[in-house]
């Protein structure tokens, strides 16, 4: 904590003295407004004194200040994209407002967009790429930047991975491309691309960086857009821009936004009540002896109310040729499950100076995070579903705090569950991470040949993670080893640098425009986790490890190209190739080759449709390229390797033990998994971009995929290996339409919608032909190795395995019978079939927006369809087994046993995997601007209020029917969010 406010105090000092010296000799002012035709303020539009390195952006009102003008005549520029610039003189001081209104100008209405190593006009772009600005974001309390553009994008699946403080999202970029490896995008953060490791002590390495410091993200989705990243690129990638300063007066923002979380749902369980009918109907006398009078309701007893606070501050401007920005964020936020509790301190430096008449750039970002995390005990929510409510909270004469527990004699009883609170309470998981990632761009236009480019970036990402899990030795949960107490620790050091030459050249004669992009990188990525001795509360050591730390490291080398040919600005022709050398595979085989080519037409252009006012644009895209996935993979799974066995495995000689090491099965040949995408698109917009648009659609074939399958024995070291075997495919159309339905200086109204469907298919896993194979993919809680999903040749990924439950007249389920599907009269495994799969086949997103005058009313709503659960708390706790339990305590049930009747656990029984298909609405949210609070507009300021996770519509009766991996098995609930924010401005 002493950290943490001493970088705040350091962070404000400095502010106040930039404030100081920046603010210094700044004297007239000038002012206005930027409109369009329509008188509609345009946000976001450069105003700059042209000849000076002055200059500003427009407010979201269209507002402007310029400082610092010198007296005399100047003439002014204002420019937006997809307008016609405009240029007014004014003098100085005589005058001191200036209005601008800009024409649309179909032609220049494609925006500057973001690509690998560069960036380009949206009229030039041959892959598939989307980008969502900072004021389209969700909006209320945003802790991780991947919330920020979900149900945003086309394509993009965005699915939070439970409501934990800064709580991460799995991500996924046209399904997954892997069934073994890594499906996560790479994500680059201002030319710094992120390794993406799991951090010790932060439950999201994604979660430390500030959302409030980004401008833009860019989702590259189809490989010629991704290609020039190689080996990194099959699960696409996501280009996050963070914000920057601009030439201009000092411009200080402070945002606040408060928020307080409820639980919007909890799981159905049986009251006191019920559980008392229920034992005294079915149960024996002991059974019934076991009953009490409370009335407690355990998930109540875990769950609170939680306030959040996240605060930031921003000072940006520039002087002379130096833009700078400098951000400071601090959050506080509890968690809706007891003693979870989550800070995080954030900086950000931004300078962007330029020299040599803007033929030298530079562009340093420096970005650090300190976390504080407490880890509630997420077992807790298992055990208040599963607890006796007839039984207290607290037991005066209990030796394990002051907690009722089950015993065994004078002991916890192994096998019932704890007391869900003392989980909590007598339990301590505290963790700090500290984190600095930053890089240095250069680019130098050489003064004889401005055209060409050398641009050289060189950057890092250092991380510190440690803490500790402390148990007392009165605990229920740790009783037979007298409490844990166990340190862990983790650093990373990921560096890389980057050159590469750009030269872009018009050719006027020919009527052509090329680009060609030539480079070379070096990704140096070192992560060293710490084994630490476990010891019980008292001191007394339970483990000790036979290696103090593990030093993993991989290295990348790579040489990449593109060329991007323009014929008469409507032909465009572009190819990039990339080739990548791992450490990770065998000498002999770790350099691959992706290649990648795009067409784009740009019909918009041609005579027959350059006129015609109804079409604003249109382009048509076709794209072929291969990228590969390396991801996921150890860094030494080619060579030879040995493990040391474990105190409890141990070898004696004579009267000494020794450590014996074992051989690991291995294969040498072993190599990146490879995908081949193909793609069309047809961009769109009408009515000079009221209404605009794309639709794709795409194939990807995954080919050399990993997977653990079985060998002959002795042809290794084990009779299962893991190897290059599988096949996948992916296959599916998107789309997205953005409407500006109405538009007028008062009153406007936006809306969007997107859908993506996506069908995933597995054509082969063995190295032989063998039709019935399968691979066990993901299992389920209860019982012994119960695997529920598998992967199956000709199915989707993940498709659960089940038999075919029998209902009766009355449509309920009955216990223990089956269909015979093979017809052999005998029940048995072959009798399961493949039902339903966890991944949706569509998704949609819808966004809308009405603004009038100075307030703003906007929505975001998801759906998913076709995506199936397999509802796993039922049947573990849904049966009478359970509360009668033969163990000799009672146990608390889901109401699914009213549905079921179920005596006996019937784990695979379809009866249990449901439809998930689902409608929510993400956000609603009430925005005010209420503009300058004093005469000359320097002070601003805006109030929002924002409600996250509004409602669910959806057939399932779990706790929530988005659960990405498909099997429901205490999920931390995702609250319901009431939020405050304002934002000054001056």
């Amino acid at each position: 904590m002493i950290r943490i406010y001493s970088l705040a105090k350091l962070g404000f000092l400095t502010s106040f003295l930039l404030i100081s010296f920046f603010s210094f000799g700044q004297q007239n002012v000038l002012r206005g407004r930027v409109t369009d035709e329509s008188k509609v303020g345009i946000s976001g539009a450069t105003i700059s004194v042209l000849g000076t390195s002055i200059s500003t952006s427009s407010d979201a009102e269209g507002n402007y200040t310029l400082t610092g003008l010198t007296a005399g005549d100047h003439l002014v520029s204002a420019s937006f994209i997809g307008y016609s610039n405009s240029q007014l003189n004014v003098k100085i001081p005589t005058s001191t407002n200036l209005d601008f209104i800009l024409s649309s100008n179909d032609q220049e209405i494609g925006e500057v967009v973001v690509i690998g190593y560069g960036a380009v006009d949206r009229k030039m772009v041959t892959g598939s790429v989307s980008t969502v600005q900072s004021k389209d974001f969700q909006k209320g309390a945003i802790t991780s930047p991947d919330q920020l553009i979900q149900g945003k994008v086309a394509g993009v699946s965005v699915t939070s991975n439970g409501g934990a403080p800064g709580a991460g999202s799995t991500i996924r970029v046209r399904g997954g491309a892997s069934l073994t490896a890594s499906n996560n995008p790479l994500i680059v953060i201002d030319g710094n691309p992120l390794n993406g490791d799991n951090i010790s002590g932060a439950s999201n390495p994604l979660a430390l960086i500030n959302p409030n410091d980004i401008e833009t993200m860019t989702v590259l989705k189809d490989a010629n857009a991704t290609a020039i990243y190689g080996s990194r690129a099959s699960n696409g990638v996501i280009l996050i821009t963070t914000k920057s300063g601009k030439i201009g007066r000092l411009k200080v923002g402070v945002s606040s936004v408060n928020s307080l979380a409820t639980i919007a749902n909890k799981i159905d369980v049986l009251t006191a009540d019920q559980i008392r009918e229920y034992v005294n109907t079915y149960g024996n006398d002991t059974q019934k002896d076991l009953l009490t009078d409370y009335n407690t309701d355990w998930q109540d007893a875990i769950y609170q109310n939680a306030f959040a606070s996240d605060n930031n501050f921003t000072f940006s401007g520039g002087v002379a040729n130096m833009p700078y920005r400098i951000s400071l964020g601090y959050i506080e936020q509890a968690g809706t499950l007891k003693t979870d509790y989550l800070k995080r301190a954030t900086s950000g430096l931004n300078i962007s100076p330029k020299f040599f008449d803007n033929h030298l750039k530079f562009d340093l970002n420096v970005k650090g995070t300190i976390t504080n995390n407490t880890f509630a005990n997420t077992a807790a929510i298992g055990s208040a579903i599963a607890f006796d409510p007839t039984k207290p909270i607290y037991d005066e004469t209990s030796p394990y705090g002051g907690y009722f527990e089950w015993q065994e004699g004078a002991v916890p009883d192994p096998l019932s569950p704890r007391n869900p609170l003392a989980q909590l309470e007598l339990y301590s998981n505290r963790a700090e991470t500290n984190r600095s990632l930053g890089n240095l761009q250069m680019d130098y236009s050489f003064h004889f040949l401005p055209e060409l480019h050398i641009n050289a970036n060189i950057g890092y990402d250092v991380v510190k993670g440690w803490g500790a899990t402390y148990i007392p030795e009165n605990a229920a949960s740790n009783f037979a080893n007298k409490g844990k107490f166990q340190r862990y620790r983790e650093t990373q050091n990921n560096n890389f640098f980057e050159a590469y030459l750009n030269y872009t050249k018009d050719i006027s004669s020919i009527n052509s425009n090329i680009n060609v992009t030539a480079g070379y990188g070096y990704y140096d990525n070192k992560r060293t986790p710490y084994n630490e001795i476990e010891y019980n509360a008292l001191g007394d050591v339970l483990v000790t490890p036979n290696f103090p730390f593990v030093v993993e490291q991989n290295k990348l080398l790579s040489y990449y190209g593109r060329l991007i040919y323009s014929f008469s600005d409507k032909y465009i022709l572009s190819g990039t190739i990339r080739t990548d050398g791992s450490s990770k595979f065998n000498p002999e085989g770790r350099w691959g080759i992706f290649p990648s080519a795009g067409l784009t037409w740009r019909i918009k252009g041609e005579n027959f449709l350059k006129d015609n006012d109804a079409v604003s644009d249109l382009k048509l895209r076709v794209s072929y390229g291969e990228t590969g996935n390396k991801d996921g993979i150890a860094n030494y799974s080619y060579l030879p390797n040995y493990y040391l066995s474990t105190a409890q495995s141990l070898y004696q000689m004579g009267n000494t033990f020794y450590n014996v090491y074992t051989p690991i099965a291995y294969d040498e040949n072993l190599k990146w998994e490879s995908t081949a995408t193909t793609n069309i698109g047809l961009d769109y917009g009408f009515w000079g971009g009221r209404i605009f648009g794309s639709i794709d659609a795409y194939q990807k074939k995954t080919r050399d995929l990993l997977a653990t399958v079985t060998i002959p024995v002795g042809t290794n070291f084990s009779n299962q290996l893991l190897t290059n075997v599988g096949n996948m495919e992916n296959r599916g159309i998107e789309g997205s339409i953005n409407i500006q339905a109405v538009k007028s200086e008062n009153f406007n109204w936006d809306l969007g919608f997107n859908l993506t469907y996506n069908e995933a298919k597995v054509t082969n896993l063995t190295l032989n032909d063998n039709p019935g194979f399968q691979l066990a993919a993901r299992g389920i809680s209860g019982g012994t190795g119960n695997q529920i999903q598998y992967h199956s040749v000709g199915l989707a990924p993940y498709q659960f395995y089940v038999y075919k439950q029998v209902y009766d007249q009355s449509g309920k389920p009955l216990e223990g019978v089956y269909e015979d599907l093979n017809g052999d009269g005998l029940i048995t495994p072959s009798d399961m079939y493949y039902y339903q799969q966890p991944a949706p086949k569509y998704m949609m997103g819808f966004t809308t927006s009405l603004n009038y005058k100075k307030i703003t009313l906007s929505t975001v709503l998801r759906a998913n369809l076709g995506n199936y659960v397999y509802d796993n708390v039922s049947s573990g706790n849904g049966v009478g087994r359970n509360i009668l339990n033969p163990s000799g305590f009672i146990n608390n049930a889901t109401t699914d046993i009213y549905n079921t009747n179920f005596v006996n656990n019937q784990y695979s029984s379809d009866y249990y995997v449901k439809n998930a298909s689902f409608l929510k609405m993400d956000n609603i949210g009430l925005q005010y601007n209420v503009g300058s609070l004093n005469k000359d507009g320097s002070v601003t300021l805006m109030l929002s209020a924002n409600c996250q996770n509004v409602f669910v519509i959806t057939k399932y009766k779990g706790i929530d029917p988005e659960i990405f991996e498909g099997i429901d098995n205490t999920l931390y609930p995702r609250p319901r969010t009431y939020s405050f924010g304002l934002n000054f401005g001056f």
